[in-house]
This record gives C-alpha cells, structure tokens and sequence, in this order.
C-alpha cells in the first residue's frame, strides 16, 4: 500500500506538489501539539465546548503550528543541506523554491490569526501570533545557533498549544493553560538532549551547540536526569490543582517515574542505544499524560 502510494504521488504532479509542502510544515509535530492544546479546552471551560469552536480553535492551532515550522525551514534551509536526517526535506533537496517557502509560511500565519481571531477573539490570536514570532526569532534565529540554552528557552514556543486553547476558551490563560504550558515545557529539554547525544555528529557538522559537544556527554546525562525529575511534580501538578482526577494522576506519577528510570539508566549505560531509548519513552510519556488527561475529564464529565 505505501508503495502504491508512493508511485501514485509521483504520478500525479499535483499531489506531489501539495507533499511538498505539507512536508515543510513538519507534519509528524503537528499530533502532537494538537494533542497538548485539545485537553485545555474542557479544562479551561468546566466542560467540552461545542464540536464546531472546538474544530475551529485546533485548526488555528495546527495553522499557527505550521507557520512557525514552514517557516523554520525556510531559515535552517542551509543547516538542514548540512544534516543526514534533514537533507531530504523539501528545501534543501530543491523540491520548493525558499521564496515560495516564505510566502506559504507568511500565508498560514496569516490564516491561522484571522481564524482564531474570527472563532474566539484578540486574545487566542495574539498568543497564536506571539508563539510564530518566538519560534522564528527567539528559537530560530538567535538560540539555536548561539546556545546550548536553545532547548530550554525555545520550549515555550513548543508548548504554546495549550495557551492558545485556553485564550480561545476564556480570553485570557488561567490555571489550566499554565499547567499544561508547563509539562510540555519541562519536557522537551531532556527528549532533545537525548536526540542530541546519539545525533552529535549531525549537530556538530550544521555547527549548532548542543550540550554534548559544549559540555560533554556525561554533563548532559546528568542534566537529562535531573530536568526528568523536576518534571514529575510539574506532570502531577494537574491533580493537586484540581484540574484533573486520580486516573491522571496514576498515569502521570507512573510514566514519571518510568521516564525517570530510563534516564538513570543511560546516566549508568552511556550508550546510543540507552539514549535512544530515553528519546522514545520521552514521546511515549506525553502521549500517555495527555491521553490521560483527555480520559480523566470525559469520565469525570460523565
């Protein structure tokens, strides 16, 4: 099926077009932040919204997403041409043209705002504009290629999801939005440091300082550890808040202390294969809170 789906893209030039440039938009991120905006809505409003706001707030969401990766492509291009897990995205394999790259980015951002905007008012499309704009200057331009802060402080633009959802809901972020903000933004440290310490080489060729190569790999061992233990009380916050019930919390206490033991061990392995394996438990626990936060409030709702 997938081959079938790969001669009928290549084919057709219409389809491969439109691949492109749904490639520029990094498509296997946007689940996942659609996944940490979506619970805020019912927590944020003591109750699902209607289906249609709901639909309307995750598309401005996915669009503000996709602005801000499109046009991160557009200005890594070069770094990308440097990077065996990047070089065949569209931009530096000469699939899209970097001006035509730059007007599709421009473009989402523009309809994502006017979206969010027309759904749920200033507020959600000022965070959603707000979220780009970090992205690309804050992140894009001046951290990644200056600090080994770059995973730290661009988080926020990573865990801008649930904001969004709850200036959508309320016109401003409360209790639920900052929560949540919170767990994606401690979370993404330790899962990109363990990128980094099996991708060295791939970093050290586009000459963006990552940890292991400014500070060494038992360093940033050591520092997966200790932000994965900060993260669990952050992750279990939502019960003690009372934005969430003890399904949750069971969840969030065990994946926490599974993401735990798995940065310990590659604290004592210091291997690849250790380090990997922090990568995908990482993904596996915020999958995990975050469909634990979705079941909590349906049941609870209920």
């Amino acid at each position: 099926a997938a081959r079938a789906r790969s001669q009928r893209l290549m084919s057709d030039p219409v389809l491969t077009i439109a691949r492109n440039y749904l490639d520029l938009t990094k498509p296997r991120l946007l689940p996942m932040v659609l996944f940490t905006g979506l619970p805020v809505l019912g927590m944020a409003a003591g109750g699902w919204p209607n289906i249609s706001f709901t639909i309307l707030v995750m598309t401005g969401i996915a669009l503000a997403a996709a602005s801000a990766n499109t046009l991160n492509a557009y200005i890594e291009r070069d770094i990308d041409a440097l990077m065996e897990r990047t070089k065949t995205r569209p931009l530096p394999s000469g699939l899209i043209e970097p001006r035509s790259a730059l007007i599709f980015g421009l473009a989402l951002g523009v309809l994502s705002t006017t979206l969010l905007y027309a759904v749920s008012g200033a507020a959600s499309a000022l965070v959603g504009v707000a979220s780009i704009l970090f992205y690309v200057f804050v992140y894009t331009v001046w951290l990644k290629p200056r600090s080994i802060w770059n995973a730290v402080i661009g988080g926020a633009a990573g865990a801008a999801a649930p904001l969004i959802a709850d200036a959508a809901v309320n016109g401003s972020i409360g209790a639920a939005g900052w929560t949540l903000f919170a767990i994606v933004f401690f979370w993404q440290p330790p899962h990109v440091w363990a990128i980094a310490l099996y991708r060295k080489d791939d970093y050290r060729a586009a000459g963006i300082p990552m940890p292991p190569e400014v500070i060494g790999d038992e360093a940033t061992r050591n520092r997966i550890v200790w932000y994965t233990a900060g993260l669990i009380p952050v992750a279990v916050a939502p019960y003690f808040l009372d934005l969430a019930g003890p399904i949750y919390f069971a969840v969030a206490a065990s994946m926490g202390g599974w993401f735990l033991y798995r940065s310990w061990r590659l604290f004592q392995e210091r291997t690849d294969e250790a380090a990997q394996g922090v990568f995908r438990v990482s993904l596996v626990f915020l999958f995990a809170v975050f469909l634990a936060l979705l079941v909590d409030l349906m049941v609870f709702a209920i």
